[in-house]
């Protein structure tokens, strides 16, 4: 039962990584990027998440979760970098 669980949370903790490094390469290589933009997208990742109807499964669920987590902690880093 251990087992099963710590695939669960590493790959959490993989999309999260991965996601959150993405965006600051983005930020970086992109000087229009703005916080509104990012903040869109997000919007579009929870309207994806409660729009369930064909089932994801519980990989999909765990990947939009840890998106969804990488976007609002890089909104809010940038928003404190940004002030």
């Amino acid at each position: 039962m251990y087992g099963s669980v710590d695939w669960r949370d590493a790959k959490y903790e993989e999309v999260l990584e991965q996601e959150f490094r993405g965006l600051e390469r983005r930020r970086e290589s992109d000087p229009s990027l703005t916080v509104s933009d990012v903040e869109g997208q997000l919007k579009h990742l929870y309207i994806m998440q409660g729009s369930d109807w064909a089932g994801r499964g519980e990989l999909q669920d765990i990947i939009l979760s840890a998106t969804i987590a990488a976007y609002e902690s890089f909104i809010g880093s940038w928003q404190v970098f940004v002030k």
